[in-house]
């Protein structure tokens, strides 16, 4: 059940589109993780750790983020983010081409009972899009907002002649994304009982965590040790 939630927020399609099409004209950055995709895939960031357009990482419990100049040219992205009432660690302009294809994989830091949470707003998008997290498809519409666990198994396949492009938030949970969540059906009971990982997964989490060297990162591995102690 929070594998993924279309959260109650809607923003307006047209608005969106008006601040990409100005984006449009900028430098885009390929994706990163050139092994994990075919096709073109590119992005850029209105918020980032660096504060620079081309740093389309995330980032994950960097200690400062910043608004890139992107930012000051899109009005109403600008007034998205300042309609989360939490604290937004980067955002991003993700683009998937026609025909392109990002393989399964894993973003373990990327789960609400981590307390973190990674949202997309569908800007340009088509039918043709097919997203799966978990094994499930996410019909997302342009305007709407979609939470999704992304430390599971997640793809994403353009079949469409056109481009696909998100905004893409991601947030610090704080008292008012639980009340967000909680509107949306978030089971917070099944949240307490996943807290407990087995010992192989706790392992991998562990593992990259350790590879993101920040103080969230530290942290969380501290407290996956104790689990682990308890457990022991």
């Amino acid at each position: 059940m929070n594998s993924f939630l279309k959260l109650p927020l809607l923003f307006d399609p047209h608005a969106l589109l008006e601040d990409l099409r100005v984006c449009e004209s900028m430098d885009w950055s390929r994706h990163f993780h050139t092994d994990d995709y075919s096709g073109l895939w590119s992005g850029l960031a209105l918020r980032s750790a660096s504060g620079k357009s081309d740093d389309i990482y995330s980032h994950p419990g960097s200690a400062v983020h910043s608004d890139t100049s992107v930012l000051g040219h899109c009005p109403y992205f600008a007034s998205i983010l300042g309609a989360f009432d939490c604290e937004i660690e980067s955002a991003r302009l993700l683009c998937l081409g026609p025909g392109a294809h990002i393989k399964e994989h894993r973003d373990v830091h990327t789960s609400y009972q981590f307390d973190v949470f990674r949202v997309h707003i569908p800007i340009e998008t088509s039918t043709q899009v097919r997203f799966l997290v978990g094994g499930h498809a996410l019909d997302m519409r342009a305007g709407e907002c979609w939470y999704a666990d992304f430390s599971q198994p997640h793809s994403v396949e353009n079949c469409g002649t056109t481009a696909r492009t998100n905004l893409i938030l991601d947030c610090k949970r704080n008292d008012w994304s639980d009340t967000l969540f909680r509107q949306a059906g978030y089971d917070f009971a099944a949240e307490a009982r996943n807290r407990r990982l087995d010992d192989a997964t706790r392992a991998l989490v562990i593992a990259r965590l350790a590879e993101m060297k920040s103080e969230t990162a530290d942290r969380l591995i501290k407290q996956l040790e104790a689990e682990a102690d308890i457990d022991e």
